[in-house]
């Protein structure tokens, strides 16, 4: 039995107890990362320090009262973290070691988490697979000849496979939902602004979320409870009254009205994975909820309107990476040179190719015909969402039309590719939170329920998530 089949509080009785100590922790995950790490390929980075951490920790853990103390976490590879290396997966910033923490690193640390180390994702978090790392794939612990999904899927596939209590994700089009999905984890994309976003290396900057990655929803509401809140840094960022998480589990959803939008079961979505999100829905039926269709008719366009607006906000982020500042910088005679040679060098096709449409969006003649109009769309999809708001408490659906693909499978044919996001990239545009959480296998795979709130109401989807996951046995542990 591994300590990571305990629970945040759990292990938090145990180390005040002085049963489990934080450097126990900190060996469990590095053993387990080089048990298995070969084969997931979730690590880029370890901290070298961890170990001497833990020890200094062990001598205060006792009279801890935070529940995150001493526990083990992994950080997305694009959120920055002083003194360790921040790649985003990428050639461009191989060697780069930022000079400050991010405000959710600051969080974690003043909660006494201990970094293991910074995981892999799609370049410049650009992709749905996790095949775009610069450095090598990440594989899904359920099945290593299949994805895990991206661009968190580090994330999510080193929390399934063991290595790390819970980490950190990025959600720009559904990074966070899509691989829990497709590696059974718990992943929340919180309200956009309710976690800041200083340190997050951006791709498109009113779409971009930091969440968590959990195997139980218990343990994700305390991991939010630890990193939302204002951020001074962030001028994004909500103030707003922040409620303890936890206190929403509590497994009641009588009286509940829950959405199902048609358009979330139509065609597209695998038979398999549409019989475990029918089962998910009798299941909350049974809970006491009421489970109604609903009808979302803007959602049909959100793929051209988020690879439009991400695209074009990406070309305008990435545009600060010139060979000059920071990162990798090619030899050339010329200054212009410079910049052309460095973003050639340094940049993945992926990357290039949303650069090469977000300038074109964004260009004199095409402005209003595309980014215009992208966000004309993107204000009636807010409306409908609102509108279905006004009379339900959350929306439900599968999170990803189908379970998780093979490697190499989708690589060459991008637009497939992206349309594995349509059931999240809504989300993003409007705004809102949403948590997946496992619904159980089809073929042998998680396949992911997706809980959808309005503006700031993470507490009802942690109260339907976890009542869902109770009734639903919650997380399996794949055999590696």
């Amino acid at each position: 039995m591994s300590l990571f089949d305990h629970g945040v509080a759990k292990l938090h009785t145990l180390i005040k107890e002085g049963e489990v100590t934080v450097s126990d922790l900190v060996k469990e995950s590095f053993d387990r990362i080089e048990a298995t790490d070969e084969k997931i390929g979730a690590f880029l980075t370890l901290n070298e320090d961890a170990f001497e951490q833990a020890k200094r920790m062990d001598e205060l853990a006792k009279t801890s009262d935070n529940p995150l103390f001493g526990l083990p976490i992994g950080v997305k590879d694009n959120i920055v973290t002083k003194g360790t290396r921040t790649t985003c997966a990428s050639k461009f910033l191989e060697n780069f070691v930022p000079a400050h923490d991010a405000t959710v690193v600051e969080r974690l640390h003043d909660a006494g988490a201990v970094t293991i180390g910074k995981l892999n994702m799609d370049e410049f978090a650009m992709g749905s697979s996790n095949e775009n790392s610069a450095f090598k794939v990440v594989r899904n612990p359920w099945d290593p000849t299949r994805v895990p999904g991206g661009s968190s899927g580090g994330s999510a596939a080193t929390v399934a496979a063991g290595q790390v209590l819970f980490s950190l994700g990025s959600d720009t089009g559904g990074s966070i939902r899509q691989p829990a999905a497709y590696c059974g984890v718990v992943g929340m994309k919180p309200t956009y602004g309710l976690v800041s976003r200083y340190g997050l290396v951006a791709f498109a900057s009113s779409l971009d979320q930091i969440g968590p990655l959990t195997r139980t929803v218990e343990d994700n509401a305390y991991l939010l409870n630890a990193i939302a809140g204002h951020c001074d840094m962030d001028s994004t960022s909500a103030t707003v009254d922040l409620p303890d998480y936890t206190k929403s589990l509590h497994g009641d959803i009588k009286g509940m009205k829950l959405a199902l939008p048609k358009e979330f079961m139509a065609e597209g979505v695998s038979d398999g994975v549409r019989k475990q999100i029918e089962e998910a829905v009798e299941t909350l039926k049974s809970l006491g909820a009421t489970v109604e269709t609903v009808s979302l008719p803007t959602v049909k366009y959100a793929l051209p309107t988020y690879y439009l607006l991400a695209s074009s906000e990406a070309s305008s982020n990435l545009a600060r990476f010139d060979g000059i500042r920071y990162g990798r910088r090619a030899e050339a005679d010329a200054l212009e040179e410079v910049f052309t040679y460095s973003r050639e060098q340094g940049f993945g096709e992926e990357v290039k190719r949303r650069i090469m449409l977000g300038t074109y969006a964004l260009s004199s003649g095409y402005y209003d015909a595309f980014y215009k109009k992208s966000q004309q769309v993107r204000t009636l999809m807010k409306q409908d969402f609102a509108n279905v708001f006004a009379d339900y408490d959350a929306i439900i659906g599968p999170t990803a039309p189908t379970v998780a693909f093979k490697l190499g499978d989708q690589l060459e044919d991008p637009l497939t590719m992206y349309a594995n996001d349509i059931m999240t990239i809504p989300v993003n545009l409007a705004g809102i939170p949403a948590i997946s959480v496992p619904a159980g296998l089809s073929e042998g795979l998680p396949v992911g329920l997706q809980i959808i709130g309005n503006h700031f109401s993470e507490p009802t989807l942690y109260r339907v998530a976890h009542a869902f996951e109770q009734a639903n046995g919650g997380f399996k542990m794949p055999q590696l």
